[in-house]
């Protein structure tokens, strides 16, 4: 892959502060799979220029990406509540081959899941401007009017747990019925995956493993001892 990926590939996930594990798991899913450096930028709305909310903090914050990338290169969008099981970067391959398509999503019966995985092509998505975002009608954002060409990622791309058949060979997971986080949700379809993926994000080796031959850890040892 380009090794301009990181600077015209920019990844955004929403961030939800009722479950800041979720952006966390999600975050560290990509990173753990990318073939190349990938930048995370947390969608937090109060450093945000729009106000507006929905059910989440990000419902509408989303459309601001290609106005964050400066209208500049390719941008996705990923709902916080996902799991990422496949190479993020070979979503590049898509907006590179049809490069007069706007935006691409996984087209789902379910018109209001469609936007939660998004693949910008920033220079065609000039209408997104923070006063468009702020004022357009949900309809006009989530049915992606706004767009002259929507393009099509395969389903893989955005599996609904509880809703689409189950898939092992999903690429994208997304737990649109709640993160395997609560009892409520803990036995769905890769539940065991996302907390195998969430002990990852907060793992670290011991002291001893990290610190060994540190220069720090004698004076870590006096201090314990009580002699510093």
């Amino acid at each position: 892959m380009d090794a301009n990926v990181n600077t015209h590939f920019r990844v955004f996930v929403g961030y939800d502060p009722r479950q800041p594990v979720a952006f966390h798991v999600a975050a560290h899913s990509v990173w753990t799979h990318a073939s190349a450096p990938v930048s995370i930028t947390r969608l937090q709305l109060n450093q945000l220029p729009i106000t507006r909310q929905g059910l989440t903090q990000f419902t509408f914050s989303r459309f601001l990406a290609p106005w964050l990338s400066n209208y500049d290169g390719i941008s996705l969008f990923l709902d916080s509540d996902m799991l990422c099981r496949s190479d993020i970067v070979n979503l590049l391959a898509y907006p590179l081959a049809f490069p007069e398509t706007a935006v691409f999503v996984v087209p789902h019966a379910k018109e209001f899941e469609r936007p939660s995985v998004m693949v910008f092509n920033n220079a065609l998505c000039t209408t997104l401007t923070p006063e468009y975002v702020q004022t357009a009608s949900t309809k006009e954002l989530y049915h992606l009017q706004w767009a002259k060409v929507v393009g099509e990622l395969p389903k893989e791309w955005n599996h609904l747990v509880g809703y689409d058949a189950p898939n092992p060979l999903a690429h994208m997971v997304h737990f649109t019925q709640g993160c395997p986080c609560w009892p409520e949700t803990k036995d769905c379809e890769f539940a065991e995956e996302w907390q195998q993926e969430a002990q990852s994000a907060i793992a670290t080796v011991s002291f001893n493993d990290l610190m060994g031959r540190s220069v720090h850890v004698p004076f870590v040892k006096e201090r314990l001892a009580g002699t510093r």
